[in-house]
């Protein structure tokens, strides 16, 4: 059985440099620190440690030690936090992961009929998807938002389902959005200033065989990973843009903007991604069931 105690010191060694100030920082002798940490790698087998100018390094099994260690003691830390707030049943906590290539109006909508719930509190991150992804299997994150279904890893024991296939559109500001722009829409992409998601996104690849398809060849002002700047950007009158129908019903939020046609074959996809200890959060039920609908 691993002796988490000695784990800490390891930890707490390796995150200040040294012996000496992690002894201050734990306000112990350096022999003790230093002993505990000898009997940790005699029961692990290896060296983690080894002198390095007025400090220590890791060595590459002390990396691997020092990777997990890291994960046990972030969590540890949270433990409290979770507690009170379980204990109080005050706080309803919801930790969600967005992807970067996903439409953020089209995670709001999706993320609203959880939004009035009392004492909650929502906490986003975004990122790649592969971080994201870890995040959830350590059980920091309650649901993952991602343009892609999860990966086969069994490893993971994730499970994902296809929550979102909506039809893209096309807004812009009325400075740029015309009516024989809409008529002539597509073919007006080819002399409009575009704003487009980057290739984070999932969206991006579709979009560029559909242009393909249509003979098109867009004058492209603007790559956004994150499509509500896009958005902003948008209404400020740089580009025309696309995004989902799903995400457009949000674009009340941005005033002056203008639909200037549909592209109704290209579709953006938007997966649920569960941990399965998220598979019976109530807030991630809620929302698959609102999606559902």
């Amino acid at each position: 059985m691993l002796n988490y105690r000695h784990l800490y010191y390891f930890w707490v060694v390796t995150k200040e440099g040294g012996f000496a100030r992690a002894a201050e920082r734990l306000d112990m002798a350096v022999q003790t620190i230093s002993a505990q940490v000898r009997e940790l790698e005699k029961a692990l087998g290896h060296q983690l440690l080894k002198p390095a100018g007025r400090g220590v390094a890791m060595t590459e099994a002390g990396q691997a030690a020092f990777a997990r260690a890291e994960e046990i003691f972030q969590l540890g830390q949270m433990i409290p936090d979770e507690v009170r707030e379980a204990a109080s049943g005050k706080v309803a906590r919801l930790a969600v992961g967005m992807s970067d290539g996903i439409s953020k109006l089209a995670a709001h909508v999706l993320l609203e009929p959880v939004l009035a719930t009392p004492a909650l509190r929502l906490v986003c991150h975004e990122g790649e998807v592969e971080q994201l992804l870890a995040e959830l299997a350590l059980h920091h994150l309650d649901l993952v938002l991602a343009g892609q279904p999860a990966p086969r890893n069994p490893n993971l024991r994730l499970t994902s389902e296809r929550l979102v296939e909506s039809p893209v559109e096309w807004y812009g500001p009325a400075a740029h959005v015309h009516k024989a722009d809409v008529d002539q829409f597509p073919q007006s992409l080819n002399h409009l200033p575009v704003l487009l998601p980057t290739g984070h996104s999932a969206l991006r690849p579709t979009l560029d065989r559909w242009f393909e398809a249509q003979g098109l060849r867009p004058r492209i002002v603007g790559e956004f990973e994150d499509s509500a700047l896009l958005a902003v950007f948008a209404a400020r009158g740089l580009g025309v843009f696309p995004v989902s129908r799903l995400g457009a019903s949000d674009l009340g939020l941005m005033r002056g903007l203008r639909l200037l046609g549909r592209s109704d074959d290209v579709k953006e996809e938007i997966h649920a991604i569960r941990s399965r200890r998220g598979q019976h959060h109530p807030l991630v039920l809620q929302i698959l069931a609102a999606a559902r609908a």
